[in-house]
């Protein structure tokens, strides 16, 4: 018993002499050296941030081989060291691994590194620093650390919802995301991310969207924005209500920083008006441009009570409508406007609409004759009609047809063939002509596009083509020639080189020709399928004679059959 106390006596005085060292350890360690960061308590994300890191030595000791390490806050956009040049690489390492010389008594030094802060609002980010070090003749390394907090006070950043309050069942849905950048600094890697609610289906997204949930977001300078479009249509039960959320943030190594947050709900009501159109007595017209178009807008109550003083707006988008071709009798609009006003006191279904009754409005307008194509954003054209009605919305989207054509153009001189004969043309003798067909496309991608053309009795097709691997083909019986274009991107010949085709004819006048023009082609055909509104598109040249209106080196006696 006696020697068993003993022994936990000097347990005892080897654990309290241990923990005296290491409790000096500890004092020697956070006394002896003194470190701190200095810096702002509150920032805007992108707003450069100076930390001061201080040290001091208050020991009698010099301290050898300090190592300082400095960790900038989480997701900063850059941490640099002030005074040292540095790599992109080290400008986006958030750790700084610095090497100090030998730290003497007394002496007091700073380090200075400076941040560009990421995050949310009221966000709060930290800053660490650690210094290990070796004090003179002992072989314990000691280290001494901190922290410095600071708040993002304010992301300047403007991110809303453009999305309607009410919506009944079953409806499409249209809603815009709205971006807007204040930050003094350009913001790369950009993304919003959509949560939908229940019962939405996603349809189309301008610009497309990745997986329908998230949006690329280019470069975005200061004072720069943007937008984001969805379509979609929701459904749900009446007085439910349906919770979008956006966010926008930053990809940084595969972790998503999050900047700004929005919500905003959809409530589903109870439908009371019924809204349907038709363009030219068809509720699926498919527009041509230099159409005259005739819109028909029906609506009925189909609510639980008479509907009074009502107000329909039309809203017209597109840039081929003729706005100053616009007619609507019954209807209120200044020439030019795209918006039309129809109100009770010229439509009497407007002023008082009983229940399971219905009643139209009407009007007007005409596509311009030749709708611009400056680049691919031109593409697959449409027009909307945007109709309000109390709390009724509805917007009809139709499809505007491509447009195919082809020049038709004949050449005795040319840099294609060499042709032969006389010239001007004599009876029973032959005669060669280059004709050169070329083909352009404009506003939607057209596949299978063939064009047609049947030579007159005098003319013969030689087999001569360039290039020579066109798809060009000669029926003999029928004395038709068939070039098959193939597919057509939208703007070819347009924003692009058209696509040509050349091959060479024989003319052998007969008697009866004699002292006349000879016709060298008939008109010439092309067709081909919109691949946008699934439209079979056609199109015609005129025929080609011997007065060869391209070849500017025939003259008028060269005209006539000799």
């Amino acid at each position: 018993m006696r020697n068993f106390i003993l022994l936990i006596i000097i347990l005892g005085l080897f654990v309290g002499i241990t923990g005296y060292y290491y409790y000096q350890k500890n004092i020697y360690s956070k006394e002896v050296l003194k470190l701190e960061i200095l810096g702002e308590n509150e920032v805007e994300i992108g707003q450069i941030i100076e930390y001061v890191v201080k040290y001091k030595n208050d020991g009698n000791m010099r301290l050898e081989n300090p190592i300082l390490i400095f960790e900038c806050p989480k997701n900063s956009l850059e941490c640099t060291l002030k005074g040292k040049e540095e790599t992109a690489a080290q400008k986006k390492s958030l750790r700084k691994s610095i090497y100090l010389p030998t730290i003497y008594p007394r002496e007091e030094k700073i380090i200075k590194i400076r941040a560009r802060l990421l995050g949310r609002e009221n966000e709060i980010k930290i800053a660490e620093a650690s210094l290990s070090y070796q004090p003179k003749n002992l072989k314990a390394h000691y280290e001494s650390s901190t922290t410095f907090t600071t708040k993002i006070k304010k992301v300047p950043l403007i991110f809303t919802f453009d999305l309607p309050t009410k919506t009944e069942s079953a409806r499409d849905v249209e809603f815009r995301l709205n971006y807007f950048s204040n930050v003094d600094w350009p913001l790369v890697d950009l993304r919003c991310v959509i949560e939908y609610p229940l019962d939405f289906q996603f349809i189309k997204s301008k610009p497309e969207a990745l997986e329908k949930t998230e949006w690329e977001i280019p470069l975005l300078n200061k004072t720069q924005g943007g937008r984001i479009e969805v379509f979609g249509k929701i459904r749900g039960e009446v007085g439910e209500k349906k919770l979008f959320k956006a966010k926008l943030g930053i990809w940084q190594e595969g972790e998503f920083v999050l900047l700004e947050e929005i919500v905003k709900g959809i409530e589903i009501i109870k439908p009371s008006l019924y809204i349907s159109q038709q363009i030219n007595n068809n509720p699926e017209y498919i527009a041509e441009i230099g159409d005259l178009l005739h819109y028909e807008i029906f609506f009925t109550n189909i609510g639980q009570e008479p509907l009074t003083n009502l107000v329909l707006t039309s809203k017209l988008e597109g840039k081929s409508f003729d706005l100053f071709s616009l007619k609507a009798p019954s209807g209120e609009f200044e020439l030019g406007d795209d918006l039309i006003l129809f109100e009770g006191r010229k439509n009497s279904f407007l002023e008082f609409l009983d229940i399971q009754e219905g009643g139209k409005v009407e009007f007007w307008v005409r596509l311009k004759g030749d709708l611009e194509m400056k680049n691919l954003s031109d593409k697959n054209p449409v027009l909307v009609n945007r109709i309000y009605l109390s709390q009724a919305r509805k917007a009809f989207t139709t499809k505007i047809n491509s447009k195919i054509e082809i020049v038709q153009k004949g050449y005795f001189q040319n840099e294609f063939f060499e042709n032969s004969g006389p010239l001007p043309p004599e009876v029973e003798k032959t005669t060669t002509y280059a004709i050169l067909w070329q083909v352009k496309n404009y506003h939607s991608d057209v596949k299978n596009v063939i064009a047609k053309v049947t030579l007159p009795e005098e003319i013969n097709f030689t087999g001569k083509i360039f290039p020579e691997d066109s798809k060009l083909t000669y029926d003999s019986e029928s004395k038709e020639i068939v070039w098959q274009v193939g597919d057509l991107k939208a703007g070819v010949g347009v924003l692009t080189s058209p696509i040509t085709c050349v091959f060479q004819i024989s003319l052998k006048p007969s008697q009866e020709q004699k002292g006349g023009i000879a016709k060298l082609t008939n008109e010439v055909k092309i067709s081909g399928e919109d691949e946008f509104t699934g439209q079979t598109l056609r199109n015609t040249f005129k025929a080609l004679d011997t007065t060869l209106p391209d070849d500017e080196t025939i003259t008028e006696e060269q005209w006539f059959v000799q």
